[in-house]
C-alpha cells in the first residue's frame, strides 16, 4: 500500500490554561468545543486509518493566532507531524512573527479569510500591508493555504500575479460549486485558476461528501479537476475532527471518490503532492 499523508487535520487541547482559547471572530467553533482532539488522539486515529504522516493545520477558530499547541505537537512527534500555522498578515511585525514560528516547526502558513466563525469573505489578504508577508513566504518557500470562498478568487489572482513565486494551496477547493453538473459552468472561475502553476488544491470532506452531487458525480467533477490541474497539484486533507466521522471513515470516503482515477494519480493525491508541498514529510 502506498503511503498516505493528511494535509488538513486539526487538534485542540482540553488544557485551556496552557493553551487559552482566543478564537478568530470571538466565538469558538462548534466542532472544536464539541470534538476537541489532542495530538495523541490524532496519532491513534492515524494509526487506525493507516495515515502515515500529517501536516496539522492550526485551529484558528479555537486559538486565533497562537500556534503553540501545533508547535508543541510537531516538537513531540517530528517524524510524523509538521505544522501549518496562522499569523496576522496585516501586522507591522508579520515577518518577525513569521520567523518566530518557522523556528518552532512551521512548514506552511494559512490565511483564514472566511469560515464558521467569520462567514463573510474578507478582502484584507490583498491589502498592501500584507505584501511583506507574501514576499517572505515566497523567499522562505513556505506554501500558504487560503481558507476562502469563490468570491475571493479575483483578489487571489491579484496576489498570484504580484507574487508569482509564492506557493498557494486552495483549501476545500475554495468551495467550488458543482451541483450544476458537467461541464460545470458555475465553477468556471475556479477552473480558470489552473493557469497559475503556483496554485495547488486541497480536497477535503467538504468536497468529497456534499449533501448532494446535483447533476454530477464524484467521477465527473474530480475527473475534470484532475484533467484541468493535474493530480500532482492536488492533495487530500481529512478536516478531522471538524468533519464528522472517524479518520478511517473520512479516508475511505475519499478513496471511494477517487477510485475511478488511475493509481499513479491517486498516489499523488494521497501522498506525493503532500511531500512536494511539505518536504519534511518526505523524509
Amino acid at each position: 500500500m502506498s503511503p498516505v499523508i493528511d494535509i488538513h487535520p486539526h487538534i485542540v487541547s482540553p488544557d485551556t490554561k496552557r493553551y487559552p482559547l482566543a478564537p478568530l471572530g470571538g466565538t469558538q467553533s462548534t466542532w472544536s468545543s464539541e470534538r476537541p482532539t489532542t495530538y495523541e488522539m490524532l496519532l491513534m486515529a492515524m494509526d487506525e486509518a493507516g495515515v502515515d504522516k500529517a501536516a496539522i493545520v492550526h485551529s484558528s477558530t479555537a486559538y486565533g493566532y497562537d500556534n503553540s499547541y501545533v508547535a508543541d505537537a510537531v516538537a513531540a512527534v517530528p517524524l510524523r507531524f509538521t505544522g501549518v500555522y496562522s499569523i496576522n498578515a496585516l501586522a507591522p511585525d508579520a515577518v518577525k512573527t513569521f520567523d518566530y514560528w518557522l523556528g518552532r516547526g512551521c512548514s506552511g502558513m494559512r490565511l483564514f479569510t472566511t469560515g464558521s466563525t467569520l462567514p463573510d469573505q474578507a478582502t484584507w489578504f490583498a491589502d498592501p500591508k500584507t505584501h511583506p508577508f507574501w514576499e517572505h513566504a515566497a523567499a522562505k518557500n513556505i506554501p500558504v493555504c487560503m481558507q476562502m470562498k469563490q468570491e475571493g478568487i479575483p483578489l487571489l489572482r491579484q496576489i498570484m500575479d504580484r507574487f508569482p513565486k509564492v506557493t498557494i494551496i486552495l483549501d476545500h477547493l475554495s468551495r467550488a460549486p458543482f451541483a450544476d453538473g458537467p461541464p460545470y459552468h458555475a465553477a468556471t472561475e475556479f477552473f480558470e485558476l489552473a493557469k497559475y502553476k503556483q496554485l495547488y488544491l486541497k480536497v477535503t470532506p467538504i468536497n468529497v461528501t456534499p449533501k448532494s452531487w446535483g447533476k454530477g458525480t464524484p467521477e465527473s467533477f474530480f475527473g475534470k479537476v484532475i484533467d484541468t490541474f493535474g493530480a500532482a497539484r492536488i492533495g487530500w486533507g481529512s478536516n478531522f475532527p471538524n468533519s464528522v466521522g472517524t479518520l478511517s471513515e473520512i479516508l475511505a470516503a475519499a478513496r471511494k471518490a477517487f477510485s475511478f482515477a488511475k493509481e499513479s494519480d491517486q498516489d499523488w493525491i494521497f501522498a506525493k503532492t503532500a511531500e512536494v508541498l511539505y518536504p519534511v514529510l518526505a523524509k
